[in-house]
């Protein structure tokens, strides 16, 4: 499974590893499509891969951490 998120990250959380642990700890691969980063605000066009249900708690772990997840494309079959 494909998946496209747009995410903002809060301040507090722009030099945490995040996409690291994520692709880590759930296994899926994070590629950054585009981004834009300052010291307030960083905005990710972010395409995930993986199974589907790695895929799901990848997406979850953003939004548990207070990132804004948007989708952007729908589920797509793998």
């Amino acid at each position: 499974m494909k998946k496209r998120l747009f995410c903002t990250i809060p301040p507090e959380l722009i030099k945490e590893p995040l996409l690291f642990t994520m692709g880590k700890e759930f296994g899926v691969v994070p590629n950054i499509r585009g981004a834009s980063v300052t010291d307030t605000v960083a905005i990710l066009s972010l395409e995930l891969e993986g199974d589907d249900e790695q895929v799901e708690a990848a997406e979850a772990y953003l939004r548990d951490h207070g990132v804004q997840v948007e989708v952007l494309q729908p589920d797509s079959p793998a």
